[in-house]
């Protein structure tokens, strides 16, 4: 999509329009006027013309605006916004037709109603200013976005995978380990690794690789374990093997210039996991998993072991699998951290299969429910935890809505933050078709917990775990009695 001109032929279609209604001109009259078809100036105003320089003159002579004012980019107040958005780098940046947005569809809203447009505009940059969201937020929304609408599964990267194993002849049956990908990557792709070549850096502990593309340079900080450095290599091969050109040059990254970056982050994180955690062998275990009548953490934790080292790859591995193969599309995954000795709660990531699951981030900083198996799992750590993956599992009822939810969660230390810890979580909507898949559903010594999503948020009373009182509650109380009063004494004096 080409927004700069685009962005110049909405622009000036917007300007005539104004200007012409402003002179109470219909086409039909404009067209009378300036001796132009009404058709032409119909696809100007929209955007999909853009006039030569003689009808230029011609039109501003019956309007009578200067030349120059009528091919000036800039707007008057009114649709200042509109023209600030339609010219941002977010436009250029989000490739629109992932989202099944057609240039023309974009150009034929904006310009059927650009005093709505632009006021909705105006509100979301108001709402996000307020949130304090940054464009970050926005780009990692929109990739959220993207995953849900597609259930997270992505057939191609999928197939890509195999066609990957089959070329370079690597044995999913046993567990990849760091030295397979690593012999590809040199032999195949020429790189150079430096295993220690963060090691000098003290202001980059945070950091677990960089790439330098210029010399096909992988520098890895001599921190990270086993699981860590085989998932760096499965995502450097993902970029190589489905060559991706826009890509993130660290991890985790510090920034990003597009959303290509971001999107092909994404694709390369996805290949790896499925390189790493086969779809097949997923789907064998999860069925044998799913026939057990007691729940079982040790048995869990040794499903994750089988593949990898790392909760947070396996559980993203589930949100593939589990709405594809199980057809358990109401589910949702989210990350916690949390710094040792702390009681904030940070929700670092989220993903909502099919629909917006409770729990989901607060940007208010409100205080997330202490009753979630995710942050109970972190309370069980007084220091870092003693074994290497502590996982639980509950059952998360909202009263709120009547849904009740299985939440499987594994904490384990940050490996990118010290002295913090974090969780990893999914959760399924509890459902007659999970019932029937999971027999273990049916054991009595599972927790159930009614539940909110912020203390501010929660109508549960003698909470022993409540952190702040349910603040936005009894706003809404003080609001609902304010409005009963004010009906019952329009109903008096009527």
């Amino acid at each position: 999509m080409n927004i700069e001109a685009t962005y110049i032929r909405i622009i000036f279609g917007l300007k005539l329009k104004q200007i012409r209604t402003e002179r109470n001109l219909s086409l039909f009259g404009l067209s009378k006027l300036s001796k132009i078809s009404k058709s032409y100036l119909n696809e100007i105003e929209k955007g999909k013309k853009y006039p030569k320089t003689d009808k230029i003159a011609i039109l501003s002579n019956c309007l009578e605006v200067s030349y120059d004012d009528m091919v000036s980019l800039k707007l008057d107040k009114n649709l200042a916004p509109l023209g600030e958005i339609l010219q941002s780098n977010i436009l250029k940046e989000i490739p629109l037709d992932l989202f099944g947005i057609q240039e023309s569809d974009l150009i034929d809203i904006i310009s059927n109603a650009p005093a709505k447009v632009n006021a909705f505009i105006s509100t979301l940059i108001e709402i996000a200013q307020h949130y304090n969201l940054s464009r970050e937020s926005f780009f990692l929304a929109a990739l959220r976005s993207y995953q849900e609408a597609h259930n997270n599964y992505f057939e191609d990267i999928e197939q890509a995978v195999e066609k990957f194993t089959k070329a370079y002849q690597v044995n999913q049956s046993k567990k990849i380990n760091s030295k397979d990908l690593e012999e590809i990557l040199i032999e195949e792709f020429n790189y150079t690794i430096l295993k220690d070549g963060l090691k000098n850096y003290d202001n980059l502990k945070q950091l677990r690789c960089i790439f330098i593309p210029k010399t096909k340079t992988l520098l890895l900080s001599n921190t990270i374990d086993e699981s860590q450095i085989t998932f760096i290599y499965a995502k450097e091969l993902a970029y190589n093997f489905l060559d991706l050109k826009e890509r993130l040059y660290t991890f985790p990254w510090i920034n990003f210039d597009s959303f290509d970056q971001v999107l092909s982050n994404f694709m390369a994180s996805y290949f790896a996991g499925a390189l790493i955690i086969p779809k097949k062998s997923l789907e064998k275990q999860l069925s044998k998993f799913f026939k057990l009548e007691k729940w079982d953490a040790d048995i869990f934790n040794k499903m994750m072991l089988k593949f990898t080292d790392s909760p947070e790859t396996y559980y993203q591995r589930l949100t593939n699998i589990l709405p594809k193969s199980f057809g358990l599309k109401n589910l949702f995954f989210i990350r916690f951290t949390n710094k040792i000795g702390k009681t904030r709660y940070h929700l670092s990531k989220e993903l909502h299969i099919t629909q917006q699951q409770a729990p989901h981030a607060n940007e208010v900083h409100e205080h997330y429910c202490r009753r979630w198996v995710s942050i109970h799992t972190f309370n069980r750590f007084k220091n870092k935890p003693t074994a290497a993956i502590k996982t639980d599992l509950q059952i998360s009822y909202y009263p709120e809505n009547n849904l009740s939810y299985l939440v499987i969660t594994s904490a384990t230390s940050d490996p990118f933050k010290e002295d913090h810890n974090r969780s990893i979580s999914i959760g399924l909507l509890i459902s007659t078709q999970l019932k029937n898949k999971l027999q273990f559903l049916k054991d009595e010594k599972i927790n159930t917990k009614h539940v909110g999503v912020t203390c501010e948020r929660c109508a549960i009373e003698d909470c022993d775990e409540r952190v702040s009182e349910a603040t936005e509650l009894i706003k809404a109380a003080k609001h609902a009695e304010i409005e009963k009063a004010v009906m019952e004494i329009s109903q008096k004096f009527s």
